[in-house]
């Protein structure tokens, strides 16, 4: 086949590959070859003193099955993404779309939609760890605005879950809003002017004009925040460590703990292979499903 090839084609593709080659070393050297060896220690004991480790196949699997703390933690994930990743995406929505309408200060009101992205994620949980502080927080002193008593919020399991909700939708929405904000100001405003001139509502052409242009948009942020969903671990460790009761266990906390402060590696390798795969599952549903429905210009 190659001497089928003229020189000047075989040179751009060798040059193609070269160009690609430090992309893919990266690539291989950083997510492909973890994941793989991550996949193989999981099938051997974690090495103990003077006892190595040994092979055991699917046993730490197995002992997943029946791990009520590790089924707790993937609910408790599930509903955390259910809660954070529509009204993050939504909330971002709204806030690009109102900061990019012509309205008094709205430079001001860009930096103080996207300051919350710009603070560590440390210093963003021990904020929220005041304002939640049971009597002298402010949610507390709010709440005694009103004759009511105070409240432990990150101690009770009810609440506990929502809490972290609320904190990762207000730091993530205005990271997401720059990627909307983006897409909108490369919209051509002939397409809004030909809607209004239809007679069109703000309303349809929201349906029908801004909304099925911004599907590419939404697909990359909605990636992005399936990712957030399952990667939470510095507000547990800094706000709850996981409880009370498991009850703000997530995931990849869970991981971390099993790895770091039990030293159990090989289950803790377990556990990442089943959240790769997860993420792996979602990747796939996310690229074909929403594939279908992404509108480009």
């Amino acid at each position: 086949m190659s001497k089928l090839l003229n020189p000047s084609r075989r040179t751009n593709i060798t040059v193609g590959w070269l160009l690609l080659l430090p992309s893919a070393v990266l690539l291989v050297a950083f997510t492909h070859y973890p994941a793989l060896a991550t996949f193989w220690h999981s099938a051997f004991s974690t090495p103990k003193g003077i006892r190595p480790a040994r092979f055991i196949g699917f046993d730490q699997y197995r002992a997943m099955a029946d791990d009520p703390v590790f089924w707790t933690a993937l609910v408790n994930n599930l509903w955390y993404a259910a809660g954070t990743i529509v009204p993050a995406i939504a909330l971002a929505m709204l806030m690009a779309l109102w900061v990019n309408g012509k309205l008094a200060g709205r430079g001001f009101l860009r930096l103080a939609f996207f300051t919350p992205t710009v603070l560590p994620m440390i210093a963003v949980a021990n904020i929220w760890l005041f304002f939640y502080t049971p009597s002298y927080g402010l949610l507390d002193q709010i709440r005694g605005l009103f004759g009511l008593s105070a409240y432990n919020w990150l101690g009770s399991p009810d609440t506990v879950l929502w809490c972290l909700m609320f904190v990762s939708v207000w730091k993530d929405a205005g990271f997401f809003m720059i990627f909307y904000l983006a897409a909108l100001q490369q919209m051509p405003p002939e397409l809004r002017e030909a809607a209004e001139l239809e007679g069109a509502s703000r309303w349809q052409i929201f349906r029908r004009v801004t909304f099925p242009l911004l599907m590419p948009t939404t697909l990359f942020v909605f990636v992005n925040a399936v990712v957030n969903a399952f990667r939470l671990v510095d507000h547990i460790v800094v706000m709850t460590r996981g409880g009370p009761d498991n009850a703000s266990n997530l995931l990849l906390y869970y991981i971390y703990e099993t790895g770091f402060k039990f030293w159990d590696s090989g289950y803790a390798a377990a556990l990442t292979v089943v959240l790769l795969m997860i993420l792996a599952l979602v990747a796939l549903l996310q690229f074909t499903v929403l594939e279908r429905r992404t509108h480009y210009q």
